[in-house]
């Protein structure tokens, strides 16, 4: 990547501010997808419905992103981070309003296939908050840039990682903030409050800690085996090989392997976001778990998947090819999905632990073996349309979730485990795939 400024910062303290921003958004993400599910419900929508409200942000996403990436590098950072944090904002205003909203039905629907829902005006309101805050949320990407910025390549794999650990930690608190604060006799009003005020305090930051970084060209993206969080982070590179030539998605189809990789891609996001609209749904229906019960269960997944992804991925790496951990963590990951059916509250948390330990040990080395096969010169534009890849699978996961679920029920998640397994099994070839590439390298 070749800075504007020509000595960018080494010490990473500067970048608290940005940390804390990263952290908060994360947050915020953890309370909302706590408590959505029961808002959804009580507005009279269905698992249906609450698929369709999850692939809001991604759908909208899918077109903002870019265009914010684009900006930030034409007005800088800064900036575009503000206007991002401004309409997270009035997305929880208008979320705030829903609550206040009558429950005026606009359409009720009773079908052997999409389940029986109603269509009411705060369902609308949802809707329209969601997809203000997908339509602005450029935010991680922006802020991956601002980070490249001001830190030295020497720091900047370290500062991605410290990024990484507030992001992770936003998905900790979050969840168990919206589980305690939604069991009080206010309901999902305070939630809503805290994540509202939250973003508030986002908003200050960025106005009064966060300095401009300088503009930037992009010739090629440092490698990372960082995982970028699940359910809704964007992602966005400028697209731009190193002779300044926009590459085409056709350009990016003809690198040896990437294709695969696409595939790869795919098949894990779509399973991933069929659990993420039916567990939820089958937490609150079947379950009849609280707000409060969820939120623990977030809140416990997503600290053992922050334990697995540092210092146990690390020792596990030092020992075993990244085409073996993928392969044996999707095994694992697989496992999880299959031991929800029953609903026995035991093989539920040991399933929180296989996803944790399945997911932490597979995703890493799958966005690393990616970067590796993209190579310096396509690095941006290939993971720039890996990640078009993964929002199109979440918007496509998030529906069939909703729909398997209302026909399915509990079996739902065989058909998630079935997808995760395909691509365990199209994951086979990687071995080969790094043999490969190991002995070229040394020809």
């Amino acid at each position: 990547m070749t800075l504007a400024s020509e000595n960018p910062r080494k010490d990473g303290k500067e970048l608290f501010p940005l940390y804390t921003v990263t952290f908060i958004g994360t947050l915020g993400f953890g309370i909302i997808l706590t408590f959505l599910v029961f808002l959804v419900t009580d507005y009279g929508g269905n698992a249906l419905i609450y698929g369709l409200l999850g692939s809001t942000y991604p759908a909208f996403q899918l077109i903002g992103a870019p265009i914010l990436g684009r900006w930030s590098d034409l007005y800088g950072r800064r900036r575009i981070l503000l206007l991002s944090q401004i309409g997270t904002l009035i997305a929880w205003v208008i979320f705030l309003i829903a609550l206040f909203l009558p429950v005026i039905t606009f359409k009720k629907v009773e079908s052997d296939i999409l389940g029986a829902f109603t269509i009411t005006l705060p369902l609308l309101a949802l809707f329209f908050a969601r997809a203000l805050d997908g339509i602005t949320g450029g935010n991680v990407s922006v802020a991956n840039a601002y980070l490249a910025d001001l830190t030295s390549e020497e720091e900047r794999n370290k500062n991605y990682g410290r990024m990484s650990v507030a992001s992770n930690l936003g998905y900790v608190c979050g969840p168990a903030l919206a589980g305690v604060l939604g069991a009080t006799v206010y309901g999902e009003l305070i939630p809503v409050s805290a994540a509202l005020l939250i973003s508030v305090a986002g908003t200050l930051i960025i106005i009064l800690f966060l300095p401009e970084s300088h503009n930037c060209t992009i010739d090629e993206y440092p490698k990372t085996k960082s995982i970028s969080k699940l359910l809704g982070q964007e992602h966005m590179e400028c697209n731009q090989a190193e002779n300044g030539k926009k590459i085409t998605l056709s350009e990016v189809f003809k690198l040896e392997y990437i294709p695969f990789m696409m595939v790869l891609y795919f098949l894990i996001f779509l399973g991933f976001n069929i659990y993420y609209t039916a567990f939820p749904i089958f937490a609150v229906t079947d379950l009849e778990w609280s707000p409060a019960e969820l939120g623990i269960y977030f809140s416990v997944l997503s600290a053992m998947m922050a334990f697995v992804q540092g210092p146990l991925l690390g020792k596990l790496t030092n020992r075993y090819a990244e085409s073996v951990l993928i392969v044996a963590g999707g095994f694992i990951l697989g496992l999880q999905f299959i031991l929800i059916v029953p609903g026995n509250i035991f093989l539920l948390y040991l399933a929180a632990v296989f996803f944790a330990l399945g997911n932490g040990i597979m995703w890493p080395c799958v966005l690393s073996i990616l970067s590796k096969l993209a190579g310096k010169t396509y690095q941006g534009s290939v993971q720039g349309f890996a990640m078009s890849a993964s929002s199109l699978a979440s918007i496509l996961g998030l529906l069939a979730g909703g729909v398997l679920y209302t026909q399915l029920k509990a079996m739902s998640f065989l058909v998630a485990a079935a997808i995760i397994y395909i691509a365990v099994f199209l994951s086979l070839r990687l071995m080969k795939i790094e043999k490969s590439r190991e002995k070229q390298k040394f020809s």
